[in-house]
């Protein structure tokens, strides 16, 4: 008798989204990335220069899709690059430091700035970070969850640091990407992930691509 050999998910067709991270310096955006897609965290982040671009591949229930995740500078003067990246982006998620009452104040602004360029063809989520330094908490829970539902947009509060909520931040997105069903998204032990190898965001020619990753 011939083994079976156990099937594995085929590739197939990928379905790729585009996933832009916003908010200002320092809030976290590179370290939530990193988080995900490699579960670490580290301390010694250098400001993102322009945009950087990492992808990976995750296996759901009944697709495979790839998460395209483009991660911005939060300096004012990159702010010119943005409005190109946002333009044809899936998912934009806006983060801010529970601990800096002054980058919570500015999301609306990028909630605005995403809005100007994809109206509402584009599922926002409001992220607010390091929610493990709570004892120098400037923004509380409520204050997130109020300007969420003004603005209408996801919203939970996360710790790149700790990887608190972050595998749920992700599936929390899938669920709401376009053709995607919440029931097939299942627990987060169901899915089996690949990560591929981080490519610059210009492709490797020289332009907006970043440096090194940063906590910002």
């Amino acid at each position: 008798m011939t083994a079976r050999t156990p099937s594995v998910p085929s590739l197939g067709t990928l379905e790729k989204y585009k996933l832009v991270f916003l908010g200002d310096q320092n809030v976290g955006k590179t370290s939530i990335i990193t988080r995900f897609m490699y579960d670490s965290f580290d301390t010694s982040y250098q400001a993102t220069i322009g945009i950087d671009f990492l992808s990976k591949t995750m296996y759901l229930e009944d697709r495979t899709v790839r998460l395209q995740l483009w991660d911005t500078a939060g300096q004012e003067r990159f702010r010119s690059l943005i409005p190109s990246y946002i333009r044809d982006s899936s998912v934009a998620v806006v983060v801010y430091d529970i601990t800096d009452r002054a980058s919570f104040l500015n999301t609306s602004m990028w909630i605005e700035n995403v809005r100007a360029e994809r109206a509402d063809d584009v599922v926002i989520m409001l992220v607010g970070n390091k929610n493990d330094l709570s004892e120098k908490r400037q923004v509380t829970q409520e204050e997130g969850e109020e300007l969420a539902k003004n603005e209408d947009v996801v919203f939970i509060e996360a710790s790149a640091k700790e990887g608190h909520n972050i595998k749920t931040l992700f599936r929390r997105l899938a669920t709401q990407l376009p053709g995607m069903d919440s029931a097939n998204i299942g627990d987060n032990n169901n899915l089996l992930e690949i990560t591929l190898d981080p490519t610059p965001a210009n492709g490797g020619q020289d332009g907006a691509g970043g440096g090194g990753g940063c906590a910002c």
